[in-house]
């Protein structure tokens, strides 16, 4: 998590280009463990939301370090788009999911400071799609998913619960949504500031 400490120290690197990566829809979600994302239209929504990711980790010595990366998302039938700023204001990375491909762009000079756009992009997808669509992925990996009210489970193939979500709201956009990972022992909040959903077919 030491990219979070880096953005605000890089911000001369305003002036720069973003730089265009293409990838498979297959994300890293442990150690050697590579789970398929569902597709876009899964979400069963079109949503436009504004959101703020706050991360809290602790450092080499032991003391709390804390973040945020504002994010703009977009979802529709057939894509999942998504771009994080600085406090400034500053696009750092950007990505385009189609279900088939993602198109990542990350700004010049941060490629191995930031976190991966995919890895955003599962942060905000395990958090939002519904429980339907992650139970093939997952079983592929021989890992599960449990939904408790207001709580997400991820277990791993050993039964172990490796990822928490918790929901203050009725839903998971009505309120914050708190997501720790416990094998790197960091946490996130994401808050919704602001969204528009309406329902959306599968075809």
């Amino acid at each position: 998590m030491k990219w979070l400490t880096t953005l605000l120290a890089c911000l001369w690197l305003m002036g720069c280009s973003l730089q265009p990566q293409s990838s498979s829809t297959t994300v890293e979600i442990a150690q050697d463990v590579w789970v398929e994302l569902p597709a876009p239209n899964a979400l069963g929504q079109s949503l436009n939301a504004t959101q703020l990711i706050s991360a809290q980790w602790q450092d080499e010595r032991g003391n709390t370090q804390t973040q945020q990366l504002p994010v703009q998302l977009q979802i529709d039938a057939q894509h999942v788009v998504l771009a994080g700023f600085s406090s400034w204001g500053t696009r750092l990375l950007s990505l385009d999911y189609d279900g088939e491909n993602i198109s990542t762009q990350v700004l010049s000079g941060l490629e191995n400071t930031l976190p991966k756009p995919e890895q955003v992009l599962f942060n905000l997808m395990i958090t939002l799609w519904p429980l339907s669509a992650w139970e093939a992925p997952l079983n592929k990996v021989r890992w599960s998913i449990i939904d408790d009210q207001h709580q997400r489970i991820i277990k791993n193939n050993t039964g172990e619960s490796v990822l928490i979500i918790s929901y203050d709201g009725e839903t998971p956009l009505e309120g914050d949504i708190h997501f720790l990972n416990k094998p790197l022992n960091y946490s996130i909040t994401i808050q919704t500031l602001n969204h528009h959903a309406n329902l959306t077919t599968t075809e």
